[in-house]
Protein backbone atom coordinates (compact mmCIF):
# COMPACT_ATOMS: atom_id res chain seq x y z
CA UNK A 1 0.00 0.00 0.00
CA UNK A 2 1.03 3.65 -0.84
CA UNK A 3 1.47 5.63 2.31
CA UNK A 4 0.75 9.53 1.89
CA UNK A 5 1.20 12.24 4.44
CA UNK A 6 -1.56 15.06 5.13
CA UNK A 7 -1.78 18.60 6.88
CA UNK A 8 -4.55 18.96 8.59
CA UNK A 9 -5.34 22.10 10.91
CA UNK A 10 -4.90 21.98 14.28
CA UNK A 11 -8.04 22.45 15.26
CA UNK A 12 -9.41 19.15 13.61
CA UNK A 13 -10.24 16.73 15.98
CA UNK A 14 -9.36 13.26 14.11
CA UNK A 15 -7.28 10.61 14.50
CA UNK A 16 -5.59 8.52 12.01
CA UNK A 17 -8.50 6.14 11.71
CA UNK A 18 -11.44 7.99 11.75
CA UNK A 19 -9.37 9.39 8.91
CA UNK A 20 -8.44 6.17 7.29
CA UNK A 21 -11.65 5.24 7.67
CA UNK A 22 -13.35 8.87 5.86
CA UNK A 23 -11.03 8.50 3.19
CA UNK A 24 -11.47 4.71 2.35
CA UNK A 25 -15.27 5.32 2.70
CA UNK A 26 -15.14 8.00 0.16
CA UNK A 27 -12.62 6.52 -2.27
CA UNK A 28 -15.09 3.45 -2.04
CA UNK A 29 -17.82 5.81 -2.98
CA UNK A 30 -16.17 7.39 -5.96
CA UNK A 31 -15.65 3.97 -7.29
CA UNK A 32 -11.71 4.38 -6.65
CA UNK A 33 -11.54 1.55 -4.63
CA UNK A 34 -13.17 -1.79 -4.45
CA UNK A 35 -15.32 -2.72 -1.58
CA UNK A 36 -12.50 -5.59 -0.71
CA UNK A 37 -9.88 -2.83 -1.10
CA UNK A 38 -11.80 -0.45 1.23
CA UNK A 39 -12.42 -3.10 3.79
CA UNK A 40 -8.64 -4.30 3.95
CA UNK A 41 -7.67 -0.25 3.94
CA UNK A 42 -9.27 -0.30 7.16
CA UNK A 43 -8.05 -3.22 8.32
CA UNK A 44 -12.23 -4.68 8.27
CA UNK A 45 -14.31 -7.23 6.88
CA UNK A 46 -15.94 -6.81 3.66
CA UNK A 47 -19.49 -7.16 5.80
CA UNK A 48 -18.10 -4.72 8.83
CA UNK A 49 -17.32 -2.22 5.78
CA UNK A 50 -20.50 -2.78 4.18
CA UNK A 51 -22.61 -2.01 7.92
CA UNK A 52 -20.14 1.04 8.37
CA UNK A 53 -21.29 2.39 4.64
CA UNK A 54 -25.20 2.60 5.83
CA UNK A 55 -23.82 4.13 9.10
CA UNK A 56 -22.44 6.53 6.64
CA UNK A 57 -25.47 6.73 4.43
CA UNK A 58 -23.12 5.16 1.47
CA UNK A 59 -24.71 2.98 -1.11
CA UNK A 60 -23.42 -0.48 -0.93
CA UNK A 61 -23.84 -0.02 -5.13
CA UNK A 62 -23.75 2.74 -7.50
CA UNK A 63 -26.22 0.78 -9.97
CA UNK A 64 -27.95 4.14 -11.54
CA UNK A 65 -32.06 3.97 -11.52
CA UNK A 66 -32.01 4.17 -15.04
CA UNK A 67 -30.04 0.75 -15.77
CA UNK A 68 -32.35 -0.69 -13.19
CA UNK A 69 -35.25 0.46 -14.77
CA UNK A 70 -33.91 -1.32 -18.50
CA UNK A 71 -32.89 -4.61 -16.81
CA UNK A 72 -36.10 -5.20 -15.28
CA UNK A 73 -38.14 -3.89 -18.58
CA UNK A 74 -35.28 -6.81 -20.48
CA UNK A 75 -36.02 -9.30 -17.57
Amino acid sequence: MKTMNLNIPDNVEINNNELTVIVATRLYEIGKLSLGQAADMIGCSKNSFVELLGKHNIPVSNYPASDLESDVRNA
